[in-house]
């Protein structure tokens, strides 16, 4: 049976969703509605996806987006591409206001991309704020899961490494440093994430604020693990969700020198002491299936 909420006969009806459907039966001097009339208001999410010679992507990945139908804004951050991904974004932005562009000079790297997002995501007001690839590696069909799970949770991450995630196209040894990687990192760290270095995230906005990504000095997969580390010994409520991760369309960025980095950078946050924990301290949770 359909769920169906019951509206008292005095209801202001007028306050409604004039967008929602109502199952009209009768039942006595009330109405049985669909409950998503009681739907509270959308909240504003916005996208923020770091480019470098992305023009092969990022047209169709921004159409994508937008044609989830869920009132997604998109921020481009892209570092000075020579490729011309900068100018197809411009073109989009001139015809869909839910595109915005934020151009860099050079490579200035991963890190920065995302803080430049997240401080343009506070200055223009938006709720949640999710991260992701340009190359589709992330598929854009899990971002209404992660933004469903930051309703109940401060950050979600898009998972490879919990039941029901995968990885596809990587051979055994990027397999097993990226295994490695996120066990040593889920110890040394003492956080529950299993998938610490995903970049797959959904961000309520109050957890941003309180972990200063401004004053995040590292990159990469560094930047990633510190933020993480922030949140989760913040006391922030984190889930993981499994997605199906698929290898980069076009050649890799990942360099040795990122692994040897996020390596230190584990080690430093080892042994730092985390800020402390803010009055909202909610239950953490480890994994919730995804329904997509």
């Amino acid at each position: 049976m359909r769920d169906r909420r019951v509206i008292p006969p005095q209801t202001d009806f007028a306050r409604l969703s004039p967008c929602a459907r109502i199952d009209c039966l009768p039942a006595g001097r009330a109405l049985i509605v669909n409950p998503s009339l009681f739907a509270a208001p959308r909240l504003k999410a916005l996208v923020i996806v770091p480019t470098y010679n992305e023009a092969e992507n990022i047209g169709p990945l921004i159409e994508s987006l937008l044609s989830l139908d869920i009132g997604l804004d998109v921020l481009v951050v892209d570092d000075g591409s020579p490729d011309g991904t900068g100018a197809i974004v411009a073109n989009l932005a001139q015809d869909h206001v839910q595109v915005h562009l934020k151009s860099r000079p050079q490579k200035m790297g991963l890190g920065s991309a995302c803080t430049a997002g997240f401080e343009f995501a506070l200055e223009h007001g938006y709720d949640r704020v999710l991260t992701m690839d340009a190359d589709f590696s992330h598929n854009p069909r899990y971002v209404p899961v992660l933004i469903e799970l930051a309703e109940r949770h401060h950050l979600s991450i898009g998972s490879r490494y919990v039941p029901g995630g995968a990885v596809r196209l990587w051979g055994l040894r990027r397999r097993m440093v990226s295994r490695g990687a996120n066990r040593l990192a889920r110890i040394a760290l003492d956080v529950r994430t299993s998938d610490c270095t995903a970049g797959f995230r959904c961000y309520r906005a109050e957890v941003l604020r309180a972990i200063d990504p401004a004053s995040i000095t590292s990159d990469g997969y560094s930047y990633l693990l510190e933020t993480l580390w922030r949140a989760a010994k913040a006391g922030f409520s984190v889930v993981e969700t499994p997605i199906v991760f698929t290898d980069r369309r076009g050649a890799s960025k990942i360099s040795s020198g990122q692994i040897t980095k996020a390596g230190s950078t584990i080690l430093r946050l080892a042994l730092s002491t985390p800020q402390k924990a803010p009055v909202v301290t909610p239950t953490i949770v480890r994994n919730e299936n995804s329904p997509v």
